[in-house]
């Protein structure tokens, strides 16, 4: 790595024409620039969308040399500091401070706003209404019904849609290109599958892949990631789909030990291929309720060897 920071950072793009696939929500963004003004905001939508970055973009753009923490924006992660205190200290203080006399208005941004607690977001509510003025807020989650209707409706809400397959290994292969690193064709399919869309975090794949190997490869990504290519998947619920408890433990014993999968993995991992097998849709529907029960019961404590080797027990009985 040419500098000790993280890529995601290193990489996030500066200005909003350079996010990624949100086109439809940087047009509209980029006209409360042009008028210097803009109304309370909401960014909800999936990890790894884009979300933080537009909001820093905007602050940029809009400030420009001006710019200065504390004084132009302030960016808080709710998820640590949202308590109903923190609302009625912090940043009640920055909201009422006027800003320079050169900026019309300053900018909070709320990270991970949904995990405030509700008398911390009933307390926010007026705290953005008695000084829209001075500052105007930008609240960023991943789930909007999370936010209370009252500050909802004091917002504009836009909502990130998941990145396409493209637009994430086009990224990637420009990151790859400018640290040097050869990112072989499976190896960018192994990135896009294991992110599924999520941006950031095929980014952070990428970058510990970087520093094991300056060649990345399929195998290299599905062992970082903790996960196992489909076709070993796919060949475990066959064996057992034939009735082949002691075979389909073995090979489930061999994934684990070469690629340190979880139990959770492992399950997810099914689930991701029971779909595109080639079997009745009914079995395809008890497979699911199976795997339900199982994932249950090893978020309950259950013993990771015993209930795996159950699951292929169930799934074998399918065939009885």
């Amino acid at each position: 790595m040419s500098e000790n920071r993280p890529w995601v950072e290193k990489y996030r793009p500066r200005y909003l024409n350079d996010v990624v696939n949100q086109k439809g929500i940087i047009k509209r963004l980029k006209k409360f620039l042009t008028d210097k003004s803009m109304p309370h905001l909401i960014f909800a939508g999936p990890a790894g969308t884009g979300k933080t970055t537009s909001a820093l973009a905007m602050v940029r753009e809009l400030y420009g040399s001006k710019i200065a923490i504390n004084d132009t924006y302030l960016e808080l992660n709710a998820s640590d500091a949202r308590g109903i205190d923190v609302i009625r200290t912090y940043i009640k203080d920055f909201a009422k401070a006027r800003p320079p006399a050169d900026i019309s208005f300053k900018i909070l941004i709320l990270d991970e706003a949904d995990n405030m607690t509700s008398p911390a977001q009933q307390a926010l509510r007026r705290t953005m209404e008695k000084y829209t003025q001075n500052c105007r807020m930008i609240l960023i989650c991943n789930y909007s019904n999370k936010i209370i209707p009252p500050i909802q409706s004091r917002c504009v809400v836009f909502r990130f849609s998941s990145l396409n397959n493209e637009d994430i290994k086009e990224r990637i292969k420009y990151i790859a290109k400018k640290e040097g690193i050869e990112l072989t064709a499976d190896g960018a399919n192994s990135l896009l599958d294991v992110s599924r869309g999520d941006l950031r975090r095929a980014i952070n794949y990428l970058q510990s892949c970087g520093t094991i190997s300056e060649k990345i490869d399929q195998d290299l990504v599905f062992r970082v990631a903790g996960e196992v290519p489909s076709e070993n998947i796919k060949k475990i619920l066959e064996t057992a789909l034939n009735g082949q408890l002691t075979l389909s433990i073995k090979l489930l014993k061999d994934l684990i030990k070469e690629y340190g999968l979880s139990g959770i993995n492992f399950i997810k991992s099914i689930h991701r291929e029971i779909y595109d097998l080639n079997i009745p849709e009914d079995m395809k529907i008890k497979l699911s309720k199976i795997l339900a029960e199982f994932e249950y019961r090893l978020s309950q404590g259950g013993t990771e060897q015993i209930q795996l080797k159950a699951l292929l027990a169930q799934i074998v009985l399918l065939q009885e």
